[in-house]
């Protein structure tokens, strides 16, 4: 029986992270960019299947809201309900934290991504205009956001 946790990011899972987050992304975030999060103060945990590194949330409070800035799904974990899962729960601790809503960026190109934020209740609401990079240049960024209407919706 497969057991999940999820807990709190340290220094020490930074290695573990950057293995995932280079094996998912082809413009992945640094060790610098983690740790210079970490000490930022942002909201940051990793999922864990049975000791094992499945997936991590970044995420930032600002002001009366939160910005989702990284979910990611270990390759091999991906397709299987593990991304709703943790996005569920940290849409849990942004409530809990009396947020009114959650903010992200998605590329137009990640429709896995686009399609998990949709069904969870996120609305387009703009763009920002060559925000990625791209192997063609720079990719347009998706703005999105999910009104918290109450903690039972």
């Amino acid at each position: 029986m497969a057991l999940f946790s999820i807990r709190p990011m340290t220094e020490a899972d930074v290695p573990a992270v950057i293995l995932v987050e280079n094996q998912i992304y082809e413009f992945p975030w640094t060790d610098r960019n983690f740790l210079d999060s970490l000490r930022a103060g942002y909201h940051m945990h990793c999922m864990w299947l049975n000791e094992e590194l499945a997936g991590y949330i970044v995420m930032m409070h600002v002001v009366d809201e939160y910005h989702l800035l990284n979910i990611s799904i270990r390759a091999d974990l991906q397709g299987l309900g593990h991304g709703k899962h943790l996005l569920q729960w940290g849409i849990g601790q942004a409530k809990l934290a009396s947020a009114t809503g959650m903010l992200l960026e998605v590329r137009p190109s990640n429709v896995a991504a686009k399609n998990l934020y949709e069904k969870q209740g996120f609305k387009l609401i703009g763009a920002r205009k060559n925000y990625y990079p791209s192997q063609l240049g720079r990719e347009d960024a998706l703005v999105m956001f999910k009104r918290f209407t109450g903690m039972l919706e």
